[in-house]
């Protein structure tokens, strides 16, 4: 079924929940939000999109196949927790930097681990989603 207004909608809307996710994942280090929620929203607007558009389309929007997606995320996220073993500590010790960014303030390890706990949730829920959709 082809709604109109749901697909004028979802491509408004589309940018600003995705902008949202990225919002949510950056400050989530410092705030409530971080890489569950954020990957949350980004998964809600390739839904929304593909109930719209179909389950194909919203592949093709997604542009990466959701496993990539988990896998990147799973590696992310060992990486930020083996990073301190270089330098002599625990299993996900928190880095800073000592030079600030200009939107997030001191990047560290916890961003890293957000970014991939991001993408892992936003892909496994993407995966789900397309295949329920395509049932």
């Amino acid at each position: 079924m082809q709604s109109l207004i749901l697909s004028t909608a979802i491509r408004l809307l589309m940018p600003l929940f995705l902008l949202f996710s990225v919002f949510l994942l950056l400050r989530g280090h410092n705030e409530p939000g971080g890489g569950f929620v954020g990957g949350l929203v980004a998964a809600a607007a390739f839904a929304l999109y593909s109930l719209a558009h179909g389950a194909e389309a919203g592949r093709r929007m997604l542009r990466v196949d959701p496993r990539l997606m988990v896998a990147f995320g799973l590696m992310t996220t060992l990486v930020s927790g083996m990073l301190p073993f270089f330098s002599g500590q625990p299993f996900l010790t928190s880095l800073w930097s000592t030079f600030p960014a200009p939107v997030i303030g001191h990047a560290g390890s916890p961003l890293l681990f957000d970014t991939g706990v991001y993408l892992v949730v936003a892909g496994m829920s993407l995966l789900i989603i397309f295949s329920l959709m395509e049932d």
